[in-house]
């Protein structure tokens, strides 16, 4: 790597650290508060809603507006689902296979954190919502249940069914005989979510947090993750679903048809101890749906587990975040495909990641070797560099003009040592979206660290850091220790490229990524260290195969070869580039030395009478004026 190339991929890594960790951000606005109701006095029992206020507000819907709160379950070997008969709703959802980072049950909603709910219109004006009504619950079997209200003269009909060994649970709504009752207006379904902790590092389990939503046309957007800021979006078209996203674990829905629009909201209380981000998506459904039978859905509520997910309907993957553009091509056909076979052969996360850092870098190794002879050359060639930068000391042009023709008479590219490294990068910044998102590595352990998708805090400190907190990731530090290690070989094996400034940034960068990543997950700084010690070995083996007295004579042989061969391409046009340079940096010293200020009175040289112009060369002959 050349020292242009050099400082292209520094400025690059500096960006993106810049980006990571010292972004300004703005500063959070107060999250909306849930309006407050009053609460019953301790010992006394609230009391029974008013027939006749009832019958004001909810008109013919009143009949059902009084009752006693039950709560039934429908579970299966992943989940267990307590509904509510006051609204016939989804009240809680437990994760039956997970637990959260303290070691208690995985509760994805609750009754306190969660409420799902549906409002529609009546003909006379009403807004009733289904948690204003209390529904009969009759159990359809072992694995489904409805409720149904009688209102108006008709039904109200909602059936769920959870399937075996599923994370779908599957949900239909139906107005039986209200046809006269019901306005011809969309109902509204809401699903409020005040998101609790469940990973180990809160701001991560925070940024993580997000709402998806899936267009008909095959659209997909979602709300900013990171932003601590009041985060909206209103769509106007139809969506096939939307999905919270907690950070490894999901709460979606599904429409058989579509949902006409929907709004989606999120905010952020960081004086909360409680919920880490409130989610509110907001959805229409057809009235036509719900009177025809129609409408019918299907909830997940389950892990951000890519192979499930893509199962679920199309599109429903995005839930796992794996990059843009091509780095997301490269984790889904690429790193998760080999990462799901080695799962199939080895038990050890850790050890499924050391051997996914050694099939990558055997398929990496032709660019590897190629990079490593590159630095070969511009080592062989240095004593002629040298000689050119004190031939002109002072002409930082003309030595890269002069450069550039020992290139081109040795056949060496400054940039083939840079465009091999440059092909990898999408790999190393792929690995950097996968690790933190890879729900599979979720309480996973390995060696001394207890879950591998979070930091290990092995070395706690007594005091905070800035920019490193009160922890240091073993394996971040051993990290940077084998990058230092690395980075001062690749120093010994081509000197000429990292000289001055450039040697010292290229110590200071593993530094500064220590500092970012000591709060990344284990498994990212874990893949890094076992990449920099296979790099070490790769090039360790790659001196046995070359030789610095061999590729003299190779670039002797070119020199030979190229004797009387002009430049051509690339080389061609960059001379002339810096030629032309060089020609208008002459031109403007021509200039300045012709635009000197004439001598004044004082100087010694003739001048004319009464003229006061003086000459300013004294050896030219004095003209005289005639008349």
């Amino acid at each position: 790597m050349d020292r242009n190339s050099a400082i292209g991929i520094f400025l690059m890594a500096a960006l993106l650290l810049l980006y990571l960790q010292f972004a300004p951000k703005p500063k959070p606005e107060p999250a909306p508060q849930p309006a407050k109701t009053a609460a019953a006095a301790p010992g006394t029992t609230p009391a029974a809603p008013d027939s006749a206020a009832l019958a004001r507000q909810l008109g013919s819907f009143a009949g059902a507006a009084q009752g006693t709160a039950q709560t039934t379950q429908l579970q299966n070997e992943n989940l267990t689902v307590t509904f509510s008969s006051k609204g016939g709703r989804v009240e809680a959802v437990r994760l039956n296979k997970y637990k959260t980072f303290r070691g208690q049950p995985l509760d994805l909603l609750d009754a306190q954190s969660a409420q799902l709910d549906t409002r529609f219109r009546t003909t006379d004006g009403r807004q009733i919502k289904l948690s204003d009504l209390y529904f009969r619950p009759e159990p359809q079997g072992s694995n489904a249940l409805r409720f149904v209200a009688d209102v108006a003269g008709g039904q109200i009909e909602q059936l769920y069914t959870l399937p075996a060994n599923s994370f779908e649970l599957s949900y239909n709504l139906r107005f039986n005989g209200l046809n006269n009752a019901l306005a011809q207006e969309p109902l509204t379904f809401t699903f409020l979510d005040r998101v609790r902790q469940t990973e180990k590092m809160a701001k991560q389990n925070r940024n993580h947090t997000t709402i998806n939503h899936y267009l008909v046309s095959g659209d997909h957007t979602a709300l900013a993750e990171a932003s601590e800021n009041p985060e909206e979006i209103k769509v106007a078209e139809p969506l096939k679903w939307a999905a919270h996203k907690h950070d490894f674990f999901v709460a979606g829905i599904i429409a058989d048809k579509e949902f006409s629009t929907g709004q989606f909201n999120s905010t952020v209380d960081l004086n909360d101890t409680t919920f880490i981000k409130t989610l509110t998506s907001t959805l229409t459904i057809p009235a036509a749906d719900v009177q025809q039978g129609n409408a019918k859905y299907r909830f997940y509520f389950g892990p951000n587990a890519f192979n499930i997910l893509k199962e679920v309907t199309p599109g429903f993957d995005r839930n796992v975040y794996l990059g843009w553009g091509l780095f997301r091509w490269v984790n889904q056909f690429v790193i998760l495909p080999v990462f799901h076979i080695l799962e199939k052969f080895v038990s050890s996360y850790g050890i499924i990641i050391a051997l996914l850092v050694v099939l990558i870098k055997l398929v990496t190794w032709p660019l590897t070797y190629k990079t490593y002879e590159s630095q070969a050359r511009m080592k062989v060639l240095k004593p002629e560099l040298d000689a050119i930068k004190e031939k002109y000391p002072d002409d930082a042009m003309k030595q890269q003009q002069e450069q550039m023709k020992l290139y081109q008479t040795m056949g060496v590219s400054p940039l083939s040592g840079c465009i091999p490294t440059l092909l990898t990068i999408p790999i190393l910044f792929a690995m950097f979206q996968f690790f933190p998102n890879a729900i599979e590595l979720r309480q996973e352990h390995f060696l001394w660290a207890n879950d591998l998708s979070t930091y290990d805090d092995l070395i706690k400190l007594p005091f905070t850091v800035p920019f490193l907190g009160n922890h240091i990731s073993l394996f971040t530090l051993l990290m940077t220790i084998s990058t230092l290690a690395m980075t001062y070989q690749t120093n010994q094996n081509n000197p000429t490229a990292m000289q001055g400034p450039m040697k010292f940034y290229s110590y200071l960068m593993p530094l500064i990524f220590f500092f970012v990543l000591n709060d990344f997950a284990a498994g990212l700084t874990w893949y890094y260290l076992v990449s920099n010690l296979v790099t070490l070995g790769q090039q360790a083996l790659t001196r046995r195969f070359v030789d610095d007295t061999k590729v003299r004579a190779k670039l002797e042989a070119n020199k030979v070869k190229n004797k009387d061969k002009k430049p051509s391409g690339f080389s061609a046009r960059l001379a002339d580039a810096m030629k032309a340079a060089q020609e208008k940096e002459a031109q403007a010293r021509q200039g300045g030395g012709a635009s000197r200020p004439a001598a004044d009175d004082t100087d010694d040289t003739d001048s004319e009478p009464g003229t006061g112009a003086s000459d300013i060369s004294p050896k030219r002959p004095r003209k005289t004026r005639r008349s």
